[in-house]
């Protein structure tokens, strides 16, 4: 049973539970110190005690930030970069920054090209709630103004990120993809993969006029914003299975260009993880079904753009419930072997009969006994598919 008291962090005797899918808030109230209550070793929960630091839009830009630097010092081929000064592999983050601390520095940045379009995201909110898009500093300006008005509290932080305004189209609509990535353990990193992501569509035709930048319609993504719309189709949702996509692809861009393309989200995604591996508490009792939201452009590069520690499990169509169903499933499968009462001493390397759906990303300790084997392979941090060569530290 669910059975934690929110309110307190506590349990009762009536209370006793092994497993907890639990709200973040309430995985809060169970790692505070203050509440006194302590996980014992048959017990496991679905978020880490600070996932805050992958799934928090400003916190997520200072980590990858960091680690670009731990990895320069390192000397890394990871921060090889093109003529023009960009990370040739570590640049799938648009341009950001977070207000109002970095407000001075975004003022300089903008200048520099005062045609580019920026979007405006409150940091701790989801499902499309409080974003907007810019174009003018005075916009931004009138915003400051307005929210001090509204008695908007300055710990309200926001990041500011340069829109991706060249997004690759399909049918003229804008769309991004919602990808499944459990970890079952940070140190050391083991991660999967799901199979049945989806992409969702705008549905209206992508627009870069100025006239359209307040039309989230054009520009949003979100399920909870779309279905709203005049357009939305409630038998398919505006959504398409990664699957479908790959095939889109491979048709117009040949096969070589698309598992390019998704080699290189893979890699985004261990990049990410890396980049908080060091600082993520490293439960034992933990594991997190994280949503990862990436953007396509029309080069076919690929943009992270948030990390969601709470992705929406619920259903908007038929297909939806179903791969959502199996989701849950298969994640389930791989925490919780054979059905049988977590034991958080399980070294979590499930057999490969366990996946389902999902393929394994990283698994760092796999890839050391690997390499004890061959030493030719290179690679200590096994993925899933032909990756750049990295000795993982």
């Amino acid at each position: 049973s669910s059975g934690i008291n929110a309110e307190y962090g506590g349990t009762s005797e009536e209370e006793d539970w092994n497993f907890f899918w639990s709200s973040v808030q309430t995985t809060r109230c169970i790692f505070n110190l203050d509440s006194g209550y302590r996980l014992s070793d048959d017990q496991m929960i679905n978020h880490f005690p600070n996932h805050y630091e992958l799934t928090r839009k400003d916190l997520l830009v200072k980590n990858i930030k960091r680690y670009r630097k731990e990895l320069e010092k390192e000397n890394s081929p990871f921060t090889e970069k093109d003529e023009n000064c960009r990370y040739m592999h570590l640049d799938f983050i648009p341009v950001t920054y977070i207000l109002p601390a970095d407000y001075n520095i975004f003022v300089e940045e903008f200048r520099k090209n005062p045609t580019s379009t920026w979007i405006m995201k409150p940091n701790a909110k989801a499902r499309g709630i409080g974003i907007f898009l810019i174009n003018k500093l005075s916009q931004l300006k009138k915003w400051s103004r307005d929210s001090r008005q509204m008695g908007h509290s300055p710990k309200d932080t926001y990041v500011i990120s340069r829109y991706i305004d060249n997004p690759h189209l399909i049918g003229g609509k804008k769309y991004d993809l919602r990808l499944y990535v459990l970890v079952t353990s940070y140190r050391p990193l083991k991660a999967y993969i799901y199979d049945l992501g989806f992409c969702r569509f705008c549905t209206v035709k992508y627009n870069s006029s100025v006239s359209e930048l307040d039309n989230m319609f054009v520009h949003l993504t979100n399920v909870s914003i779309q279905k709203h719309g005049e357009d939305y189709n409630e038998k398919h949702g505006g959504k398409w299975t990664v699957n479908n996509l790959a095939m889109y692809l491979e048709h117009t861009h040949g096969r070589e260009v698309t598992e390019r393309l998704f080699d290189e989200i893979n890699w985004i995604i261990v990049h990410s993880l890396k980049a908080v591996q060091g600082v993520m508490a490293s439960d034992k009792h933990c594991f997190e079904c994280y949503g990862y939201d990436v953007i396509i452009d029309d080069n076919l590069k690929p943009w992270l753009i948030e990390v969601n520690a709470s992705p929406s499990l619920t259903s908007t169509t038929a297909a939806d419930r179903i791969m959502k169903y199996s989701l849950i499933d298969d994640v389930l499968k791989i925490v919780c072997p054979n059905g049988e009462i977590p034991d958080p001493r399980w070294n979590k390397v499930p057999s490969k009969d366990a996946y389902g759906q999902f393929d394994l990303l990283i698994d760092e300790e796999l890839a050391v006994h690997e390499q004890q084997d061959t030493r030719s392979r290179g690679v200590s941090g096994r993925l899933s598919r032909s990756r750049p060569q990295q000795q993982w530290k």
